[in-house]
């Protein structure tokens, strides 16, 4: 077994000692500021809502392969998320509960399904043109509006930044649901 050495533990610890110590403080901002407030009630609504609108309209013959996007969508998505937290590039300021990611309605919810409806409306479509469409409300319409609205800020980003990573993610999306390993869309 291959143990660092005492000292770069020590630092380590020290420093998950931080991020412990900043994670009780979050906590505590959340009980005392966030948690039943206008922010907390919309984060909510934008993380169940979807999938219940998901879950009524969803094309039931093709509801694995769309999952399949979905949750490709949700995972790259989210680690992209913590990785623009992580290096400071965007702050998030409504935390549904507070062991879980700040990202979680736009990750877990808003992105996935939404790819999940371009993926299952008009299926023959160019997924290129579909791709750009997504990928330029998403960076040029929803995340300017929730910038505006002030649920997250962005000190080392730009929204059009975003927009060539949207794009991917659909595109990558729209692969995985037409993969020959499945059957093709209905």
């Amino acid at each position: 077994m291959i143990v660092p050495p005492d000292h770069v533990r020590k630092l380590i610890d020290q420093q998950y000692k931080t991020i412990d110590d900043a994670h009780t403080r979050i906590s505590e901002i959340w009980v005392e500021n966030i948690v039943f407030s206008f922010g907390w009630f919309t984060c909510l609504l934008l993380t169940v809502v979807p999938w219940i609108v998901w879950f009524i309209f969803r094309n039931k013959d093709s509801q694995t392969r769309l999952l399949l996007g979905g949750f490709w969508a949700m995972l790259i998505s989210s680690w992209l998320d913590y990785v623009g937290v992580t290096l400071g590039l965007w702050r998030y300021y409504n935390k549904l509960i507070p062991l879980m990611p700040d990202y979680i309605a736009w990750d877990f919810a808003l992105m996935p399904v939404t790819i999940m409806f371009f993926l299952q409306i008009k299926p023959k479509m160019s997924p290129i043109i579909k791709g750009l469409i997504f990928a330029a409300m998403t960076a040029f319409l929803a995340e300017p509006l929730f910038l505006w609205l002030g649920y997250y800020n962005y000190p080392g980003w730009k929204p059009i930044w975003s927009f060539p990573i949207f794009l991917v993610i659909y595109l990558i999306s729209h692969k995985l649901v037409h993969s020959k390993a499945t059957k093709p869309l209905k």
